[in-house]
């Protein structure tokens, strides 16, 4: 959490990583500059979408000033994306050890995992990125940088530290928060979310993760291969509800091979606890059962960051969603704007660096760039990953969308089965034709798959295009040429094929 005035920041475990990243996004020794007459940008927030938003517009030319009330890099560097993904390739590790004998290699006894160098590792990386970000940095690309709570004193301008900012535009950029679940107990328990858990130095024995979306399935997984028993409890009937069923299905069966304990369909009603461990009481199907757990992870959800910022006074609207901003990211306050997950359903990296560009056009050079005309995709990196851009079916068909989808297995590629790995493309079109309307694909490396099919979506080219695109062998990628020439067969109808035969005994 943000320190309180005059309180030093503090990042747990305090080690030499932790204090070089400290050093970094929120120097002990700041001395916030003093504010020009009027700058040209303002922004509130230091996370991505923020950072994007000004180093983008000093490049450019413009007097910026950025406000971050504590560590820059936001959830991202520091308890989101960086931290996360130096678990995964740690637990992965691991994985591969294990599944190292089906592959002809031999391993004497089940990998030792040394959950202390695993954090170890995590921090130093951290640190190591986090000057990217850095407070000195920015200023050296021309950024004001004020460390300190932002407010909002007025239609055009903003206090910190005792100092007023007056702007010509501003952005709101202050990202969102985990969401506490109203369960009996939870809070007096002690729980984790994406803030606390990378504070770890020892792995929980029994750990319950509560929430089946990409944060809970990604940490699942990773602390089950890192070592504990997990439990997945989730309230609809699949997790990641918003993707497709077939791979959610897919996920759903690999976490249960790999031992993890999946509750679909499951209610936590309250929680119990005693000096060493949690009681998860759960209903599922009417029937009741009390789960025993050393750590309980929650990760049901995101709440925008819009209090404290006294948006009244500037007349900018907001409620329990965020920030209500218009196609042009424009608030109720044709001056500011906002960006990221306080305003935006998309809550990833990449899409708050997406909404920063389009903000840098639209509030510095009378833009008119939409955030609708953005195909996005993303990706939840379990293994196998699961990464989706477009459309999805229901969708198309809620859109009035007559549609077709063309289904590659990895099953059914060369080095899909060479690698031992499960997993699909799909692609989905407007029927009759090859308009590409959406895709999902579930691969080890779906997310540096999928940006082929986002292209092709951008660039406005279709299933016919992609069967063109020559692949190299062998590649999983051959799946996506593969849904293609899958495609190309459903035009050779009976009458064609009739003429072409006919051509061919003519030309003999």
């Amino acid at each position: 959490m943000p320190p309180s005035a005059g309180n030093p920041v503090i990042v747990p475990p305090m080690d030499s990583h932790n204090e070089t990243l400290i050093s970094n996004v929120h120097p002990s020794d700041w001395v916030n500059p003093e504010p020009a007459s009027r700058y040209n940008l303002v922004v509130i927030g230091a996370g991505t979408a923020g950072l994007i938003t000004a180093a983008g517009a000093a490049g450019l030319g413009a007097k910026v000033a950025l406000i971050e009330r504590f560590l820059l890099g936001g959830d991202c560097l520091n308890v989101g994306c960086v931290p996360s993904k130096c678990l995964i390739r740690s637990s992965r590790a691991a994985e591969e050890i294990r599944a190292a004998s089906q592959f002809g290699v031999s391993v004497a006894d089940e990998p030792t995992v040394n959950f202390s160098a695993v954090m170890e590792r995590m921090r130093r990386l951290r640190a190591h990125i986090s000057h990217h970000d850095s407070a000195e940095r920015f200023r050296d690309l021309g950024v004001d940088v004020f460390l300190g709570e932002g407010q909002f004193s007025g239609s055009d301008t903003i206090k910190v530290d005792g100092k007023t900012l007056n702007f010509k535009k501003a952005v709101i950029a202050t990202g969102a928060r985990p969401v506490l679940p109203p369960v009996e107990g939870l809070a007096a328990a002690g729980f984790l979310t994406n803030e606390t858990v990378f504070s770890l130095t020892e792995c929980p024995s029994r750990l319950a993760v509560v929430g089946g979306g990409p944060i809970g399935c990604e940490l699942a997984q990773a602390f089950r291969r890192l070592g504990s028993q997990v439990t997945l409890i989730e309230m609809s009937s699949q997790f990641l509800a918003r993707e497709d069923p077939e791979a959610s299905g897919l996920l759903a069966e690999t976490f249960r091979r790999e031992g993890i304990d999946v509750r679909l369909n499951t209610r936590l009603e309250k929680v119990t606890s005693t000096d060493t461990e949690k009681q998860l009481h759960l209903e599922s199907d009417g029937k009741k059962e009390i789960l025993v757990v050393e750590e309980i992870f929650v990760g049901v959800g995101r709440a925008p960051n819009v209090e404290n910022l006294n948006l009244e006074a500037a007349g900018v609207k907001y409620n329990k969603r965020g920030v209500l901003v218009n196609d042009y990211l424009q608030t109720t306050n044709s001056r500011i704007y906002g960006a990221g997950d306080v305003c935006m359903k998309w809550k990833f990296t990449h899409a708050a660096d997406a909404a920063a560009r389009i903000v840098i056009q639209n509030a510095l050079f009378l833009g008119r760039k939409k955030l609708s005309s953005l195909t996005m995709p993303w990706c939840t990196y379990t293994d196998p990953e699961l990464a989706h851009v477009g459309m999805y079916e229901r969708e198309a068909r809620e859109k009035g969308f007559e549609v077709d989808h063309f289904v590659r297995q990895l099953s059914e590629v060369d080095r899909g089965i060479i690698d031992g790995e499960t997993g699909f493309v799909k692609v989905l079109v407007k029927k009759g034709t090859d308009q590409i309307l959406g895709a999902t694909i579930v691969a080890r490396h779906a997310g540096e798959m999928i940006s082929e099919i986002s292209l092709a979506i951008v660039a406005g080219v279709g299933l016919k295009t992609l069967s063109n695109v020559i692949h190299p062998y062998p590649t999983q990628t051959e799946a996506i040429r593969q849904t293609a020439d899958a495609y190309n067969r459903t035009r050779l109808t009976p009458f064609v094929k009739k003429l072409f035969s006919t051509w061919l005994a003519w030309t003999r």
